[in-house]
């Protein structure tokens, strides 16, 4: 299946911009062949490409609505690292694996405060579209661990961290919930405030094994799970 990203209203499709252009000048397809289209929300066209000069466009033979998505919906919000290109690996992993959101947290020890969120973005979308997923996942922007908490809801919200001498569950047991929401630290773990914190907000810890894992690592991990439950 050639999966590309566009509009879908009242029956007809439009190829986004950049994905037309892809499709004559790098991939450089033909008349005829067949394509399908999503929004990202749920709905994809299937039909024939039409190629007019510069332009990509679709015939279309068929529409599914509302086709169905992950189930739980699993939101994780995760430090950005040092490295970027990690947290990149991480959206495109756990992408792939069916996560439904994913929030840039800010924590009292991340090193990194800018971050290019139109191009993880980008990066959600090309994964989408490689794993043939019709919803694509909402990113949010950066945000303190403090705001992203006043929002949160303590009884399917978990926070994995590293300190031992705390109560920690396992996945295992985790109820079965329809939507979940998982808080990973950065290099170096929540600060002892944070977590003090998290804590008072009956936020419950989980612990994810005996090894000790990266930031990216822990967030794989979590999808992982999460597409097998």
């Amino acid at each position: 299946m050639k999966l590309f990203f566009g509009e879908i209203n009242n029956g007809k499709a439009i190829i986004n911009d950049e994905e037309q252009q892809h499709i004559v000048k790098v991939l450089r397809m033909k008349d005829g062949e067949e394509i399908h289209v999503t929004d990202g929300k749920g709905n994809v066209a299937s039909g024939t490409l039409v190629i007019e000069g510069k332009k990509a466009n679709i015939e279309v033979s068929e529409i599914k609505t509302n086709t169905p998505d992950f189930n739980p919906k699993l939101h994780i919000a995760i430090a950005p690292t040092k490295n970027i290109d990690r947290i990149e690996f991480f959206i495109e992993k756990s992408v792939e694996m069916g996560i439904s959101e994913i929030t840039i947290l800010q924590t009292e020890k991340t090193e990194r405060k800018n971050i290019n969120i139109d191009k993880l973005r980008k990066q959600a979308i090309a994964a989408s579209k490689q794993s043939l997923r019709f919803h694509f996942p909402v990113i949010n922007d950066l945000i303190k661990l403090p705001d992203f908490l006043k929002n949160s809801n303590p009884e399917t919200t978990f926070v994995a961290h590293c300190n031992e001498s705390l109560e920690r569950i396992g996945l295992k047991e985790i109820p079965h919930l329809e939507n979940i929401t998982f808080l990973i630290g950065p290099e170096g773990d929540f600060s002892d405030k944070e977590i003090s914190y998290l804590s008072h907000s009956k936020i419950k810890a989980v612990s994810l094994g005996n090894q000790r894992l990266r930031t990216e690592t822990a967030g794989i991990f979590v999808a992982a799970w999460n597409y097998l439950t």
